[in-house]
């Protein structure tokens, strides 16, 4: 018998007709930027914030209690501000992107590549816009804790004595942890080696853990032996501890309110026109700052050791 010989159309051959499912471009350094969420912030006019103190004793004024019905001596005074507040000044930052508007005319389906680009540049901005409100020599949180808000780690490890500790400071109403994800991975070992697992809690959308009942939030902005992504399992970084909010005289992030062409708060992306080989060009800005409005709102863990690890017996079969 002669054996039959099947002719049918190749999967290679289908897949040159094939309309195929795509998806928007993929960028994997995004990421989730929590502190933008949990972060209250306040919209300026002017690009200018002035922080006003008062000169603090032991008690602003001095006052008199008595329950003597006689003649006594009512303490007089007023209370004195600084002289020379601290203001914050927005900062910006900027980049240009530049499209083709042929590729715009002839590849925007299904996805229009000029609003890809520029979705892409705005996320881009972001990122770092959160690393500055972190790291920033001028306002940055990390380079702006009281030097009486500073406490080292006692062991390496984060351990839950030192968050304890980090409370002790910002007991006022705290808000959140910040912390690099492999920092609190190593907070979570040193809390199952001694049988106090911390629960979970929502906030701002998301699901953390959280110590005392406040809230762990993650970022890899304070960075690991000043890397995000570290190669080592080993390596230093630092804790904050924040109270947030202009009304709990807390840390606020500032940005400029009402900005022309604004794609989000405080970030604008404006068209600067088409040169004669035919490329458009779009300039996109953030401006933005922070503000700690009192010391005791802002302390730090500092040189905290990430790679600690433990061996536990297993149990028998």
């Amino acid at each position: 018998m002669a054996e039959k010989t099947i002719n049918a159309l190749g999967r290679e051959a289908a897949y040159q007709l094939a309309n195929v499912t795509k998806t928007p471009p993929q960028y994997g350094a995004l990421t989730p930027k929590w502190l933008a969420r949990v972060l209250e912030f306040k919209g300026l006019e002017a690009g200018v914030y002035r922080v006003n103190r008062v000169v603090e004793g032991d008690t602003p004024l001095d006052a008199l209690c008595s329950q003597d019905p006689g003649k006594v001596n009512i303490p007089q005074g007023y209370i004195e501000y600084e002289t020379k507040p601290r203001e914050y000044r927005l900062s910006s930052i900027s980049t240009i992107i530049n499209v083709d508007t042929k590729v715009q005319d002839v590849y925007s389906s299904p996805y229009d590549q000029t609003r890809e680009q520029i979705a892409l540049a705005v996320e881009s901005l972001k990122e770092r816009q959160e690393s500055q409100l972190v790291n920033s020599d001028d306002y940055g949180l990390l380079k702006n804790v009281a030097d009486s808000q500073r406490i080292q780690a006692r062991y390496g490890s984060p351990m839950p004595d030192d968050l304890d500790e980090l409370l002790s400071k910002v007991w006022k109403e705290p808000s959140f942890f910040l912390a690099h994800p492999r920092a609190i991975a190593a907070f979570e070992r040193e809390c199952t080696r001694r049988g106090v697992p911390p629960v979970a809690v929502n906030d701002a959308g998301g699901v953390f853990i959280a110590w005392r009942g406040v809230p762990i939030i993650p970022t890899d902005k304070l960075f690991v032996d000043g890397l995000k992504n570290p190669g080592s399992k080993t390596g230093k970084t630092n804790i904050l501890l924040v109270r947030t909010g202009e009304a709990k005289r807390g840390v606020i992030g500032l940005y400029q309110a009402g900005v022309p062409n604004e794609q989000s708060r405080g970030l604008s992306a404006r068209f600067r026109g088409i040169d004669d080989n035919g490329v458009a060009s779009y300039l996109l800005s953030v401006y933005c700052s922070a503000a700690i409005l009192a010391d005791d709102a802002l302390a730090v863990l500092e040189d905290v050791e990430v790679g600690d690890y433990y061996d536990y017996t297993r149990d028998p079969v």
